[in-house]
């Protein structure tokens, strides 16, 4: 390891980390804000159910390179444009967690739906106020999933020199230097740990009585 190069370059490895931390992050925000109203119509909708998470599962396996470069001919953007990555990854992030949402929504036990219905809560009012906290568990166990597949992607768009972590994979390997690739795969596992611990605590906030029933 070069110390020296780490205290020259540190600016610049900060800067990335920032890049990479929002090119992960933005995409999972918006995925799931797509895939909530997709994951419900898929839970509700049990006759273009199948359709629906095949079409998403179809999403996922499209090379995330691939992706990158045509997307700028799509968007009307420039190849290095951020917007082509993060677009990619909200795709992917929605592909993944549609069936999360869909398979969180269906494990809310058919007695707790039936009893929210008797007490008076309307459709909407019900999904907001019983099943989607209920959902919480299963949902957050797919944010994390698609957290730490986001922070591992978004590295690959540096082969488009997309600026984030993935650049200094590409700078070591082009300088045969090795201090680089450990930097960017440290900051990287240290970065997909953060966030994955946030989605856990998040998790658990909106899920106190989890804890509770743990304890007890």
């Amino acid at each position: 390891m070069n110390f020296d190069w780490i205290g020259r370059e540190a600016d610049r490895i900060g800067e990335l980390l920032v890049w990479h931390l929002g090119l992960s992050v933005i995409p999972v925000v918006a995925g799931l804000a797509l895939a909530l109203p997709l994951g419900w119509l898929a839970h509700r909708g049990r006759w273009f159910k199948s359709a629906l998470l095949s079409a998403a599962g179809l999403l996922y396996t499209v090379p995330s390179l691939a992706l990158f470069v045509l997307l700028p001919s799509v968007l009307g953007t420039k190849i290095l444009d951020p917007v082509n990555v993060a677009v990619a990854l909200t795709i992917y992030t929605v592909a993944l967690l549609v069936r999360t949402v869909c398979d969180g929504l269906d494990s809310v036990p058919v007695e707790t739906v039936r009893a929210a219905t008797a007490m008076g809560y309307r459709s909407a009012h019900r999904l907001v106020a019983v099943e989607l906290p209920v959902a919480v568990p299963v949902i957050a166990a797919g944010l994390r999933v698609a957290v730490v597949s986001n922070v591992s992607i978004v590295s690959v768009a540096a082969l488009i020199g997309a600026e984030q972590l993935g650049l200094l994979f590409t700078q070591g390997a082009q300088l045969r230097f090795l201090t680089p690739i450990v930097v960017g795969i440290v900051l990287c596992l240290a970065l997909a740990l953060a966030l994955d611990g946030i989605v856990v605590w998040l998790g658990r906030a909106l899920t106190p009585w989890t804890a509770k029933a743990g304890a007890a």
